[in-house]
C-alpha cells in the first residue's frame, strides 16, 4: 500500500513546518509539499500528483481557506479536504462544511488526534473536535422551512438536489444528459434567484432555508451524516448527535 500523500496550506511558518515533520515521521504518510496560501497550491497542483488530504487554514493571506475548498474540490473532487484552523464560530464552520470540507479541526488537537483523523477521513470518516460537532448540531437542529419562494423550475431544483450532494457541473451534465454550457447556464439562474454568488453560497442557503426535501438534505457531507441523524416530526426537520 502507498503511503498517504497529504499537502498542508497554513501561512504560519513555524506550525507548518511543525505540521510537516509530524506527518513525515508517521508510518504511512508523507508531506511532499506545503503552502502559505491557496494559491500557491492550486499552482503546483497543475504539475503534481493530487494529495489524498489536504490540511487546510481558513484565515490565509489572499484567497481564505472556505473559498480555496470550492477551488480544490472542483479540480479534483477525490481531494479530501480538512480544516485545522483556530476558528470555531458558527458562520465558518457551517460555511467550511457546505463548501465541501471533509472534517473541521481545532489547532488545540493533539497530534495524535491530527493523524487520527487523516487516516479516519480516508476510511470514510468524518473528524470533528467534538465541541464542532456540538456547534454544527446547535446550527442543525433549529432549522425550520421558510415561506420564502424563490421560484425554482423543477429542472433548476434537480441541479441544486445535486449540487448539494457535491457533484461537480460537469457530473451534473452528466448525471441529467445536458451540457456543460446547459448547466452552467441553470446555475447562473439558481444563484441569481437565490441571491448568492457561489456553490457554497446556495449549498448553505439551501440548509438555512430548508429548500429542498429532507430526503436530498441527508445525502451531501460525510461530515454531516456521519455525526448527525435527521428526521421529520410535524412537518419541521431535527437531528439528533450521534455519539459513540
Amino acid at each position: 500500500m502507498n503511503d498517504i500523500n497529504i499537502w498542508i496550506v497554513e501561512d504560519n511558518s513555524r506550525y507548518r513546518k511543525t505540521m510537516s515533520g509530524l506527518i513525515n515521521n508517521s508510518p504511512g504518510m508523507f508531506c511532499p509539499f506545503s503552502f502559505a496560501t491557496c494559491e500557491d497550491a492550486l499552482e503546483k497542483l497543475n504539475t503534481e500528483p493530487s494529495p489524498e488530504v489536504i490540511l487546510l487554514d481558513i484565515g490565509l493571506p489572499g484567497m481564505n481557506g472556505i473559498q480555496g475548498i470550492e477551488k480544490f474540490r472542483n479540480f479534483s473532487p477525490t481531494i479530501n479536504v480538512v480544516i485545522l484552523t483556530i476558528y470555531d464560530d458558527n458562520d465558518k464552520v457551517f460555511n467550511a462544511l457546505c463548501a465541501g470540507a471533509s472534517g473541521y479541526l481545532l489547532k488545540d488537537s493533539s497530534p495524535n488526534k491530527i493523524i487520527d483523523s487523516i487516516r479516519e477521513v480516508l476510511s470514510g470518516g468524518a473528524p470533528m473536535n467534538m465541541q464542532i460537532a456540538r456547534k454544527v448540531l446547535e446550527m442543525f437542529k433549529n432549522f425550520k422551512p421558510k415561506k420564502t419562494d424563490y421560484k425554482l423550475t423543477d429542472r433548476e431544483k434537480d441541479i441544486l438536489h445535486l449540487l448539494v450532494t457535491g457533484l461537480t457541473k460537469q457530473q451534473i451534465a452528466d448525471k441529467l444528459f445536458l451540457s456543460f454550457h446547459t448547466v452552467n447556464a441553470h446555475l447562473k439562474n439558481i444563484y441569481s434567484k437565490l441571491h448568492v454568488h457561489t456553490c457554497s453560497g446556495a449549498v448553505s442557503k439551501v440548509y438555512k432555508e430548508n429548500l429542498l426535501s429532507l430526503q436530498y438534505l441527508i445525502i451531501p457531507f460525510p461530515a454531516i451524516n456521519n455525526f448527525f441523524t435527521f428526521y421529520e416530526k410535524e412537518n419541521e426537520t431535527f437531528c439528533s448527535l450521534n455519539i459513540n
